[in-house]
């Protein structure tokens, strides 16, 4: 048996309220991620995400071992931690009266919380260099907001890909390319033709031949290193 588990979860939705989605992560000694689960929710608040995610990952994970839970998100982590305890005192109420919001989910994390040892862990989200495995289930999370559909390493699932909101970097890069290209200063890029075409000298190429870009359109490289001598 091992002596501690160490897991990761947590919850994303597309607008709060919106498209939503809960996954957990299980590491081995190495945390390395070994077991993982991710599903939709419909449309749900971020609180209710993150609060499904963690129970979840408790009615997964073995009771008798302690368990070590990394997540971002603060609600989540005091609504069982710091606030629970006075919500069971004042009838399942805030300290202003109002009843618990998502209590259905709060009481059966407690439920599950009671007689095992957990240790809650917060670590920030979006960071580089970041936590692994908070990173695994975000992008699990997020991913099952998107495509609304489960996921899992028991399904078989490949690991979930980079957040489809995660700025792409390569199109500033190419713009960067291409304004030095009109400047006409560096190295145009050369690609291969796919079609045939005529070159500004006149002469024709052939489909599959190596073409660049000059100032008159696509032809021989060494035709556009002459035309901006």
């Amino acid at each position: 048996m091992r002596e501690r588990v160490v897991a990761a979860c947590d919850g994303a939705s597309k607008g709060n309220p919106g498209p939503a989605g809960w996954a957990w992560v299980v590491a081995d000694e190495g945390e390395t991620p070994t077991r993982w689960e991710s599903g939709p929710l419909g449309r749900a608040t971020n609180n209710v995400a993150e609060l499904t995610a963690l129970e979840r990952l408790l009615a997964a994970t073995d009771p008798g071992v302690p368990l070590e839970i990394r997540m971002d998100s603060q609600y989540a982590m005091k609504a069982v931690t710091t606030w629970l305890p006075g919500w069971k005192r004042n009838g399942w109420r805030t300290a202003a009266g109002k009843p618990v919001a998502n209590q259905d989910l709060v009481v059966r994390i407690d439920e599950l919380l009671d007689g095992r040892t957990v240790e809650f862990r917060y670590v920030p989200a979006h960071q580089v260099d970041g936590d692994p495995l908070n990173d695994f289930a975000d992008r699990a999370a997020s991913q099952a907001a998107s495509v609304q559909q489960p996921a899992g390493s028991d399904l078989g699932s490949p690991e979930p890909p980079p957040a489809p909101d995660t700025p792409p970097t390569a199109p500033r890069r190419r713009s960067a390319m291409a304004k030095a290209a009109r400047k006409g200063g560096g190295s145009a890029r050369t690609i291969k033709a796919k079609f045939p075409g005529r070159c500004v000298c006149g002469r024709p190429y052939a489909a599959g031949d190596p073409i660049t870009k000059n100032a008159q359109g696509w032809g021989h490289p060494e035709c556009r290193t002459a035309d901006s001598q």
